[in-house]
C-alpha cells in the first residue's frame, strides 16, 4: 500500500479571498472524517495573504478517489473555478521519514 499525497495551492481571484477560505474550511472536517484520510490541512501563505496550501494524505490511490467521489468534493468542484485559480500536485513518497 502506497500513501497519496495531494498539494493543492489555490490563489483568490479579485475580491474572492473570504469567499474562497470559507469553502475551504468547510472542506476540512467532512474530509478529515473519510475513511483513508489521514491528513488534511489548510494553510496560508505568508507573503500572498489570498494563497492557500491545501496539504492532503491518504492510506492509497482508492482512498484519494473516493474523497473526489464525496459530496462535499463535489460542491468544491462546482465553485472553485470562480474563486480561484490553483495548481494540485498528485505525488507519492520517495525519501520521506516514516513512510
Amino acid at each position: 500500500m502506497t500513501n497519496v499525497k495531494v498539494y493543492a495551492v489555490l490563489t483568490a481571484k479579485s475580491g474572492k479571498e473570504k469567499e474562497l477560505e470559507e469553502l475551504l474550511r468547510g472542506m476540512a472536517a467532512p474530509s478529515r472524517a473519510e475513511a483513508g484520510n489521514l491528513r488534511y490541512d489548510l494553510w496560508r501563505d505568508t507573503a500572498v495573504p489570498g494563497r492557500f496550501i491545501l496539504d492532503e494524505m491518504y492510506v492509497d490511490a482508492e482512498a484519494n478517489s473516493s474523497h473526489r467521489e464525496s459530496p462535499h468534493f463535489q460542491n468544491y468542484v462546482g465553485k472553485i473555478n470562480e474563486l480561484a485559480d490553483r495548481s494540485v500536485y498528485l505525488v507519492t513518497s520517495v525519501d520521506v521519514v516514516g513512510a
